[in-house]
Parts: C-alpha cells; structure tokens; sequence
C-alpha cells in the first residue's frame, strides 16, 4: 500500500470519528475505526517489512484530526493551551493503539483485538481519573444527540456506550474482510447475525426505557439567567462588579415573579475573590442588594457563581494550593453559592478543576509552576477545591445539587449529588469563555 493511502485512511477515521461531536448521528462511530483498523492489519500482516512503530505515526494523524476537529474551541481561552491539549491528547491515545498493535503483532487471533478493547477502555478509565483529565472524547459522549438509544447508560455509564463502539467496529471490521475474501460461510452469516443483535438490542431497550419513563410530579418553577458577559475584556473593578449585579437582577426581574423558587445565575458572575473571602460574607455589599432582591418576592431563593477567598490565620495549616502574601495564606476557589430567604448562605467549591487552567496539574510535585496557570479572569494560579461534593437544601427542604461546568462530564460525580439526596442538579458555567 503506497504511503499517501495509508495518511488516506489515517485522516478518514480522523474525520469519522469527529462527526459525533459535529452535530451528526452517534452512530457513525459504528464505523470510524474502520480505516484504522484496516491500517492496523495492514502492518500486522507486513511485520516483516515495517517496525511496529510505523503504525503509531499513522494512529496519531488519526487522533490529532479528532482532537482538532472537535476540541479547537479551546484556543479562544489560550491557544498555548489548546495546542498543548490537542497533541498530548492525541498521543496518548496513539500510545494506547500502538501498543494494542503490538500485541496484534504478537498474539495469533483475536487476542490482540481484545487488547484493544481492553486497552483503550483502561485508557479511558484513566482520563477520568489523574490530574491530566480531559475526558471530553470519551467514545460514549458521542451518542449526545442520540440518547433515545442510550438510556441503558443509567446501568453502565458512559464506558458502555464505548464498549459498544469499539466491539462493533472491530467485529464489523473482521466481517468486511472475510466479505471481501469471499470467505461466506455459515460462519459468516452467524457472526454478521450477532453483529446485528450487538447493535440493535441495546437501542430496543433503550427506546422502551425512555418510552415508559414517567415524570414525577413534583414542580418547582426555575428562572436561569446567563448574562452576556465577555470574560476577555471585562474589567474587575467595584464598578464593574455593581454594572454584573444589576445585569443579573434585571434579567431575573423579567422572569422571575412570586411562583418563582429558584434564580440561577451562571458560574463566576462576580469575580473579586477579596470580596468574597468566605469568613465574612456578610459583609460583602453585593450579598446585601441580593438579599433585597430576594424579598422582593414570596418564595424566591438564589444560587449563583462567585469566585472566593479563604485566609487561613497565621500559624494554622493551609493547603498545597494556597496562596502567600506577607506570610499569609489564601486559597482561591471556582464557588457556587447559595442564598436563603433569611440571608443565610451555603457554599459549594468546584472539586474537579480543568487542567492547565484551574489547576497545575501534580502541584504537590511542580509548585515553581503554580503561577504560571493560564489566566482567565481575576485570579490566576491553582485554585482550591474540596474533595466531595455536596449539596445545598432550599428553605422547604429540596435537596438541590450543584455542578460548575467542567465537572458535567463526569458522570460518577454526578452520580454522587443524587447519591446525597439531590432532587435537582444545575450545571451552571460562563459560556462567554468559547465567545459567541
């Protein structure tokens, strides 16, 4: 096979891999590992001609038309960044082929391919899992705009749905060659049969299961307010603070009326972490006009996004990710904040923090990097966190968890707000950040 048919093929399964995320079907994912898979036998049956580490080239154009395809949009927070993200990213996923193609290499039959399977979903695992996660390209997410077909994910989690993908195409893959070797045996048709059962019967379950799901009556009326604030370009002044506040209120009062439980404002609305030092928020003036807003109505509550402070006194301990000025310390964190009608509060910190932006990842071991962290808006440097998430409880009792932006793709952490009782879950985040 010439060379530009091989980059051919690489950048095809690229491409496919990519529509997912684009806006078509999930289910062009049943074939997107298929000119990979292709080049992948290719050079198991070549071995004698080219070195293992000849496929992992062509595994890594894949990975990096994917990657590109799908996560550019990072580059309007920091070009350095994306560019960073996109190629280890990239790597590490050629890393995990190439060494399932070397076990191709070295096993006989479908050892190998198991390998794979196994391999990549380990691989997976792990995004969720270390201080480099980015599990945005998860192969389950790519049924997104298709979850008539994956209610069975509330049994597996997302893993299945790349379970499923990696099985059909390798399976696929094995038939379309026999197909073309004109190898149709009974054999053939069994195989191709269970092909069949592997793809539809979990969409058939699914379809009932989303079918025969039935509400609960339990209504609650929500007012969810994104204002349209540029984070590149806005200023972080008292002044500016006051021009958000009024924003926000103004949108809130145009919805908002005495049926009205909740307000929900976005992740980070107010961004002067001084002001916000937790120890006394009842002095924050913006807490004030809130709470006036508040009582302007029967039953409303707020919940909104705040960037705070925390001092630690001297001679008391303090975190790996604090902060020094003058001999005291500080951390910063990515809050949620939620405000009763009696003006009392209940704080929530954003545990899992986006790589290279909210935090140095393995700052217990790179501290000279701690404030080399991509800045994106008042605060630079690793912020603070807390290790579970928690939820916070309304004047009438509702259990109402919280998420703040990057930690929505983590389905086990999700998981763990409705595990602590959440009857409602918010993702609030500053889509400002990917610009229009």
């Amino acid at each position: 096979m010439k060379r530009r048919y091989r980059f051919i093929l690489s950048g095809l399964s690229g491409v496919l891999l990519s529509l997912a995320w684009l806006g078509f079907p999930g289910w062009t994912l049943f074939v997107a590992f298929i000119p990979l898979l292709y080049l992948d036998d290719f050079f198991v049956t070549q071995k004698d001609r080219f070195r293992g580490v000849s496929f992992f080239g062509h595994a890594w154009l894949t990975f990096l038309i994917w990657n590109i395809c799908t996560t550019w949009w990072v580059a309007n927070a920091s070009p350095a960044g994306a560019a960073a993200a996109i190629l280890l990213n990239s790597f590490v996923m050629a890393l995990t082929w190439w060494l399932a193609h070397t076990a191709r290499r070295t096993f006989a039959g479908n050892l190998g391919y198991l390998a794979l399977i196994v391999f990549y979903l380990s691989f997976e695992f792990l995004h969720y899992h270390w201080d480099l996660e980015w599990p945005w390209l998860t192969l389950g997410n790519g049924f997104a705009n298709n979850v008539k077909i994956v209610q069975w994910y509330e049994y597996t989690g997302v893993f299945g749905g790349s379970l499923w993908v990696l099985l059909v195409n390798v399976i696929l893959f094995k038939l379309l060659k026999k197909f073309i070797a004109k190898q149709r045996g009974r054999l053939f048709y069994v195989n191709s049969t269970g092909l069949a059962f592997l793809i539809f019967t979990p969409m058939i379950i699914s379809f009932f299961i989303y079918k025969n799901y039935k509400e609960k009556k339990d209504p609650r009326e929500v007012v969810v307010v994104q204002p349209n604030i540029d984070p590149y370009n806005e200023s972080y002044t008292e002044d500016a603070e006051g021009q958000k506040m009024n924003k926000f209120i103004g949108l809130a009062t145009k919805m908002a009326d005495d049926s009205t439980d909740l307000v929900v404002g976005p992740e980070s609305i107010f961004e002067r972490y001084p002001d916000w030092e937790e120890n006394s928020l009842r002095q924050t003036g913006v807490i004030h006009y809130l709470e006036e807003f508040i009582q302007r109505y029967k039953k409303l509550e707020l919940i909104f996004g705040v960037i705070t402070s925390k001092v630690y006194p001297r001679g008391t301990k303090h975190t790996e990710t604090a902060h020094e000025v003058n001999g005291v310390y500080y951390d910063i964190f990515n809050s949620a904040i939620f405000v009763n009608r009696k003006g009392d509060y209940q704080i929530y910190h954003k545990s899992i923090l986006v790589p290279g932006v909210e935090k140095i990842p393995y700052v217990r071991y790179l501290k000279f990097l701690r404030n080399t962290i991509i800045n994106l808006g008042g605060a630079s440097g690793s912020f603070g966190s807390q290790k579970e998430p928690t939820n916070f409880v309304t004047s009438d009792s509702t259990v109402v968890g919280t998420a703040i932006c990057y930690e929505s793709i983590f389905g086990e952490y999700i998981a763990k707000f409705v595990r602590k009782g959440a009857q409602f879950i918010f993702i609030i985040t500053n889509d400002g950040w990917w610009k229009d």
